[in-house]
């Protein structure tokens, strides 16, 4: 009887290129057979099209994008991580022999293409939820391989918490999350179970109670202001899709109760299929969300790697092919709504208002080696941040 296994490729496997489509690797023999292994190019990466409704996105995965590359004979220029960005705008530039990293470019890809399009996600999540807390509880959409990813990722794009436990060890980031359904159903008694959870956890993190397993919210949001008083922080509503109704009427009748009741001061989130349009029908009567599916199974951020330049006879020639813009590219910030996209080698032209814009094309990496220092992943949080209170979201 075969053993069962779970199917992830190794961290070997993965910057040894065989974690690759069957097509790279074949144009890397080829390539050898016919004594062109040594020929230079300048693939960018970029964007052609956006999802519906998406004029920009959050880049992300650039220092797992850094670590498949690290110690091939490579030099990488990278906008940083947590960029905005539009169309066509140049994402990365990577300069060496195209045998050396052929095979990489799945590798690549998928982590820049999978970072990218949930960070985006959770930018458009929490620009919409504004000050109200948001959390990120969408793992079990995931294969467990790529926990730690989601979770960085995830809070890269604004999310105020993850609740994967990996988070602390992989990102340092505290997990944070309140009770399933199952313990309450365990003890056959939702007292019984806030109380547990207080006596286990109370004096380390703001109890939230689970108030819709056996009855009504309204009943079990009481129930649980009345057990546990002032060491109540919060209720959670997690009503499934199927018995829902107007979400926006069952938080107004719970906020009610508990406000005629003397508990203002337990506040309310809500889970449980949450996306844009919940958080912008909700945001105005509770305190924070739960939002899982709608950011794991984000639209696709489709990040393309294209030749752009081949060296011959040592000149680089700028070529590409039908339908991508030829010539390795820099891109220049003067602000979100003033960018300049320049080719190497070419200087950019003056903001508006005369100064000299900011080159976000780097150089990171250097025959392979990393020159360039890289931010942690609260300072990119806040550097996405800062950018989303000068975007819009399409209506």
């Amino acid at each position: 009887m075969a053993k069962p296994r779970v199917y992830s490729a190794t961290i070997d496997e993965i910057i040894g290129g065989e974690a690759t489509d069957i097509y790279f690797a074949r144009t890397a023999e080829i390539l050898e057979r016919a004594g062109l292994a040594d020929v230079k190019v300048r693939m960018e990466l970029h964007v052609y099209s956006m999802p519906k409704g998406y004029e920009w996105a959050v880049y992300a995965g650039l220092e797992e994008a850094l670590a498949i590359l690290e110690g091939k004979d490579v030099d990488v220029y990278s906008i940083p991580e947590g960029t905005i960005f539009k169309r066509k705008q140049p994402l990365m530039i990577i300069e060496g022999r195209y045998r050396d990293f052929a095979e990489l470019e799945t590798a690549i890809l998928g982590a820049l293409r999978f970072s990218t399009s949930i960070a985006t996600k959770a930018a458009r999540i929490k620009k919409l939820a504004g000050d109200k807390t948001v959390l990120y509880f969408g793992l079990r959409a995931l294969h467990p391989s790529v926990q730690p990813a989601a979770d960085r990722a995830a809070y890269i794009g604004g999310v105020d918490g993850v609740s994967g436990v990996l988070a602390k060890k992989y990102i340092g980031v505290e997990p944070r999350g309140t009770m399933p359904h199952a313990l309450i159903i365990v003890f056959g008694d939702q007292r019984e179970a806030w109380t547990w959870f207080y006596k286990l956890y109370g004096d380390r993190i703001p109890v939230i109670a689970l108030t819709d397993t056996f009855f009504d919210e309204r009943i079990e949001a009481l129930m649980a202001a009345e057990t546990l008083g002032d060491k109540l922080y919060g209720v959670r509503l997690d009503t499934p899709s199927s018995r829902r109704g107007k979400m926006r009427d069952i938080v107004e009748e719970v906020r009610w109760a508990l406000d005629i009741n003397g508990y203002k001061n337990v506040k309310i989130f809500v889970s449980g299929g949450i996306d844009e349009e919940e958080i912008e029908q909700l945001k105005d009567l509770v305190d924070g969300f739960g939002v899982g599916t709608s950011i794991s199974a984000a639209p696709n951020i489709d990040i393309s790697m294209d030749i752009v330049e081949v060296e011959r006879d040592g000149e680089w020639v700028r070529v590409a092919k039908r339908g991508k813009l030829p010539g390795a590219k820099k891109l220049y910030r003067c602000s979100l709504n003033e960018d300049y996209i320049v080719l190497f080698g070419e200087e950019p032209p003056l903001c508006g208002n005369g100064l000299k814009p900011r080159e976000l094309t780097v150089k990171y990496m250097e025959g392979g080696r990393l020159i360039r220092d890289l931010p942690s992943v609260n300072d990119i949080r806040e550097y996405v941040l800062d950018q989303l209170a000068n975007v819009h979201l399409l209506e």
